[in-house]
Parts: C-alpha cells; structure tokens; sequence
C-alpha cells in the first residue's frame, strides 16, 4: 500500500553533530528513504555541522555514503544525493563560526532558489545545547526570510532545574511555536494510533476508566547493554534514559482524556494535565536495578559493573520498575506499574490494559475464570506492531471450562513495513506539525515527578541479565495480587 506523506516546502535541513552516532545511525538513512520515495521537494538541501575540519562537500559524502546506501532499496548514491549532501566545519563555536555557517546556508539557498526556510536539528548532548542555541540566535539565525524551526534530542535536561535552565535559553532567541523537541517513540505508528484507536471506537473510549479497568502496565524492555552509550548511560541512568520521557509519554496517551480537537496544542495541553495529575512517587513506589553477569539469547554477557568504562562500584541504575496512580475522575484508585531495564530476556515494548473481572463469577464451581484471566488490551509498540484483545470462551465438552483467546490485528499484515518513526518525525518538522513533539511545560511537569527520586536514590538491587529484573519488582504488585504481564 503506497504511504501518503504530508506536503512540505522547500528548505535548508541543518543537522549539527552530522558526523556523530545518531546522524549515521537515524538520520541520514531516515532522509535516505525519504528522498528515495520523493517525499522530499527535490530542492531541500542538507547542510551537515559538526567540528571536523579534515573532510568537505565531497568527503561528507563519501563518510555518509554507507548509510545511504543501507536504505537506498539497491540504488547508489549518485547526483540524487550529491546535488543535496553538503557539509560546514563550524570550528570552535566562536561568533565568527556561526557568522560564516549563517554565509553558507546564504549561498546554498540562492543557489538553489530556496525560499530561505531552515531546520536546524541539534543531534548533540545536552551539554552542547545552550552554546550551540546562543550562538545562533546571535548570529540572527533563529529568524530567516522564511520560517525557522529547532530540533532537540532527548534527553532535554537531567533534572527540574536543568530543563528550566535549558527552556530559558532556547525561548531567549527561539519562540516556543518554533521548537520541536523529539522523542522518537511518539513518531511510532502505534503510538500515534492510540488517539485514533481510543477517541474514533467509542467501544473502547466506554470503558477507559477506573469502573472497567482495574490496572495499567507500560513495560519498555532492551535486550542490549550499552551499546557504545558508556558515557552517555553510566551518567544518566535508565530513570533519565527512559523513563522521563519514554515511558511517561506512553502514560500520558493512555492516560489523557479527550482533546477538543485534533491539533497540537489540544493533544499537549490534554498530556500535561495527566503529568499534574500524577501524585507524588513515594519510595516504596519505586525499586531501582543494575544487571549483573548472565546470558542473554544463548550468549553469555559482562555484568554492568563490567563493562568497558564503567566504575566498579557504579551504582547507575540500569532497571527501574515504579507505580503511581492519577487523581482524576477517569483513573482515581487505578494503578499504573511502569517497567524498563536493559539485558532483559528480549526486546519489547507493550502496554496491558487489564480490566476488572466480573463482581460475582456464575462459574466458580467449575473454574475461577477472573483470578486466572481477567479480559486484557495489548498494545504492541514494537518489534510486531499491533493491538491484541483476549477474552474468555468455553472448551469443547464437560464440564465447564474457560480459556482465554484473543483478537489480534498487526500492521505489519494490513498495511506492509511501516516507516521508520524519524521519517515521520523529520516529515512532521518539515510540515510545521508539532503534534508529536513535546512542549516546554510537558518536559518540565515530567522532571518535577522524577527529581525528588533522583534527589533520593531508592536502593540499587541487582539482578542476572537475561531475566525481568529484581525480585523487589515483582513486590509493587504483589499487595495487589496482580503480577507482570509476560511481555
């Protein structure tokens, strides 16, 4: 089934830290695939930043040309790419640097009769962020002859006070319309499906609340250690990696109530309001975990304390597992258990929905149907995209007994592969579309729920990779008799 794309406008794609893991890794081949199916307007121009000052147009090109090639379904890159690839050394970030950057994004677009509309994407860390905004704001280039917009990776602060230091400075030069800060899960299609699954089948919309259902569990689970990131996660924590933003934005789609429209500000402003609802996270909320020696896949693997870089009594939490509740009238007294970790058994994200079991079972005489198999939703989000609804029917035979079965649907076999969530991100900032981005108040209401955990570090319990974490996680449950849904 051929995939529609959003009609965007000519302009200047600005990537600094092009040379950098995630331009090699996402970008460059999301943008690949991108020019590839023509969804790009033939006269759009990347411009890669990054300090190296040992490569030009032409080795840009050269560096980049695995990644494009990787996606390129077969063909080579040629004068598709080369007439589009051009690349800036920015020096040491001095005034006078973006200065020139702001001479050459000049000339790439008179050259190619530009309307003089800019993305300026900062794959960076966060440290980078403030210098890199300031200097060009200084240089004038957070406005242009056309419009101008900011791309920001996650993870936007490390705590409440950080983030507010950083929204400070991007709406110094930057107005909040102009700044698209990513989180590449919610360019997922399942994720963006959840409003139009819960908001267009009233047959659902009816019972997401606290008389039909009985808890919620989100679970984000990485078979993979650090992967390269020693610097980045040995720092941050999966608490910072993950649950901060990942994690919480899947809450607040679930957990949202309906918008007044299908628009951006709606959708946002409908997020926040579940992030102030949140009551506070109370130690015994909370269990943290670090990965210990074990085999994953059939694969022995180093303990986290073991890997390359990482300090030998580094108490970097690698597992976090929480509950917390929302006080509104659609969820009060409903729980929600919220799980990550890294070298778990498999790669999976899934949201259960468990609904409450009948008041009084007819059949408990012969079978305990509701203890064993309460109706559940499972909301694939990856690797195998998808909804499941299981419910219960009745074997062949006597006497009566239940089982559970399940309608399933997966996009996979409606729709064919789905595009990768950066093509649709990148498409979105192209088009002006900021539904999927995450605005300033939502970043800072979600780091006021987690800073006072950071603040005061729940203990770190360990656990073999190749399992579901600590033992301590499976007790957040167990006051309620409920346990983790296989995912």
């Amino acid at each position: 089934m051929a995939r529609a794309y959003p009609k965007t406008d000519p302009a200047t794609l600005v990537i600094f830290g092009a040379t950098g893991d995630l331009a090699r890794r996402k970008l460059l081949p999301a943008l690949s695939r991108l020019m590839v199916q023509e969804a790009l307007p033939e006269r759009t121009r990347i411009l890669g930043v990054a300090r190296r000052t040992d490569i030009d147009d032409r080795g840009f090109r050269v560096w980049a040309r695995p990644a494009l090639e990787k996606v390129a379904e077969g063909e080579q890159p040629g004068p598709r790419y080369d007439t589009r690839l051009f690349y800036h050394a920015i020096g040491r970030g001095e005034p006078e640097d973006f200065q020139a950057l702001a001479r050459r994004i000049t000339a790439l677009e008179q050259e190619a009769s530009l309307p003089g509309n800019r993305v300026f994407y900062l794959a960076l860390p966060p440290e980078a962020l403030p210098g890199i905004v300031g200097g060009l704001g200084q240089a004038g280039l957070s406005r242009g002859p056309g419009w101008t917009r900011l791309v920001v990776e996650k993870p936007f602060g490390r705590d409440l006070a950080s983030s507010q230091e950083l929204n400070r400075a991007i709406h110094r030069y930057f107005d909040e319309s102009q700044v698209y800060r990513i989180d590449h899960y919610l360019g997922k299609e399942t994720v963006q499906n959840l409003l139009v699954f819960r908001f267009s089948n009233p047959i659902f919309e009816t019972l997401w609340n606290r008389d039909q259902v009985d808890h919620v569990q989100i679970t984000v689970a990485e078979d993979v250690g650090l992967e390269g990131r020693v610097a980045y996660y040995a720092q941050a924590g999966a608490l910072r990696d993950i649950v901060q933003n990942h994690l919480t934005q899947l809450l607040t789609l679930i957990g949202m109530d309906v918008p007044g429209a299908f628009g951006a500000d709606a959708i946002r402003n409908e997020k926040v309001k579940v992030l102030r609802a949140m009551t506070p996270l109370r130690p015994s909320d909370v269990v943290f975990g670090q990965y210990t020696r074990g085999t994953v896949a059939g694969r022995e693997v180093p303990g986290f304390r073991e890997e390359p870089g990482v300090a030998p009594d580094s108490s970097t939490e690698t597992f976090v597992a929480l509950r917390c509740t929302l006080a509104t009238w659609r969820w009060n007294g409903v729980p929600f258990y919220l799980r990550t970790g890294k070298r778990l058994p498999h790669r999976s994200t899934k949201i259960v929905i468990a609904f409450r079991c009948p008041p009084v079972s007819i059949f408990s005489p012969f079978d305990d149907p509701c203890t064993i198999h309460p109706n559940t939703l499972i909301i694939t989000i990856q690797p195998d995209e998808g909804f499941d609804l299981s419910f219960e029917v009745k074997e062949p035979g006597q006497p009566v007994t239940l089982q559970p079965q399940r309608l399933h649907f997966r996009y996979a076999e409606a729709f064919g592969p789905l595009a990768d969530a950066y093509e649709t991100l990148l498409l979105d900032v192209l088009a002006g579309d900021q539904t999927l981005f995450v605005r300033a108040d939502e970043v800072e209401a979600s780091w006021s729920l987690y800073t006072p955990v950071l603040e005061r570090r729940p203990p770190v319990h360990p656990y073999p990779a190749g399992t579901w974490g600590p033992p301590a996680a499976d007790q957040l449950l167990a006051g309620q008799d409920y346990q983790w849904f296989p995912v």
